[in-house]
């Protein structure tokens, strides 16, 4: 007979309930997207607890050993190490939990993704040139890219993207890419973001073979690379809706540059929208984006945002 052994902790009974509820939340079981977070839910807590690995005291070590591994790369390092040194070495100790949280607590991860963070504003200097929020509120009022006002059921960000009245020529794919990465450092400053993440809405209707044509591979390659180890933020999804047969087109240029984990959390839906509603209360989605909420309000969204 064989001898299982172990270590075995005890679960407590609050554990039990939290992870309990952590099954059957609501939108309203979340805090307020814009602004600081007051106070992480419980079963918030207790979801970093369990897919972050996080505890007050691991937090505090694991702060205290990035900076370790920050300077001691940036003393025998390239330019790329110097360069997270600069930008990170005084940063407060929430900025790194950030990366922290992105990676699960792999310390050695955490610092890679910190290259990575230098890495895209080297790679791209053109989407950081006087990046400021006056320079991106036009194209977030315009509503590229949107925000839901309250969390998924799962408590993440909601961005969306709604191509039908999209001109490239009058607001540009760089202008957009500079728009999400305002709202990204943005929105990354509440720890309820940083651990439940974000999830991304793209609706397809009306996307016209001119603006498939008029989107160039350099584009979308720089799309990717944000999404992919340039921010520490947890993409949890991108759902499409609504495309035409020929944005496969567009989809193939893309799928090559994108990792399997990406690539994994990728659900294409056409007018098929009934696994959609599994995943979105029809309630706090826009009209827009076949729910039954008003019209997407891109000018509320920017004074949220900024003021």
């Amino acid at each position: 007979m064989a001898v299982v052994s172990g270590t075995y902790r005890m679960v407590s009974e609050e554990e039990q309930a939290l992870r309990a509820k952590l099954e059957r939340l609501t939108v309203k079981d979340h805090g307020p997207v814009f602004g600081p977070c007051a106070s992480l839910p419980d079963h918030t807590k207790q979801k970093a607890k369990d897919e972050l690995d996080e505890t007050d005291d691991k937090k505090a070590a694991a702060v205290k050993e990035l900076r370790g591994i920050i300077k001691e790369k940036a003393d025998g390092g390239d330019d790329l190490a110097k360069g997270v040194q600069d930008t990170f070495g005084e940063k407060p100790d929430g900025m790194l939990v950030r990366f922290i949280r992105a990676r699960k607590y792999d310390v050695n991860r955490a610092y890679d993704l910190m290259k990575g963070y230098v890495r895209f504003r080297k790679d791209y200097p053109e989407l950081f040139e006087n990046l400021t929020p006056e320079a991106v509120r036009s194209t977030i009022e315009a509503g590229y890219p949107g925000i839901l006002p309250s969390r998924d059921k799962y408590g993440r960000v909601v961005l969306l993207f709604n191509i039908e009245n999209w001109d490239y020529e009058e607001i540009t794919f760089d202008e957009i890419l500079r728009a999400y990465c305002v709202i990204l450092e943005k929105l990354l400053e509440n720890d309820e973001t940083q651990i439940n993440g974000f999830c991304i809405i793209e609706n397809f209707k009306g996307f016209t073979m001119q603006q498939a044509s008029g989107i160039k591979p350099t584009e979308l390659k720089k799309m990717v690379d944000m999404l992919q180890d340039s921010f520490p933020a947890r993409f949890k999804a991108v759902h499409f809706i609504h495309q035409p047969w020929y944005f496969t087109t567009t989809y193939n240029v893309v799928k090559p540059l994108m990792k399997s984990k990406l690539l994994e959390r990728v659900f294409v839906h056409g007018d098929e929208l009934e696994n959609y509603y599994k995943e979105f209360d029809a309630d706090i989605l826009p009209s827009e984006f076949d729910g039954k909420s008003s019209n997407y309000d891109g000018k509320a969204t920017a004074a949220k945002l900024f003021d």
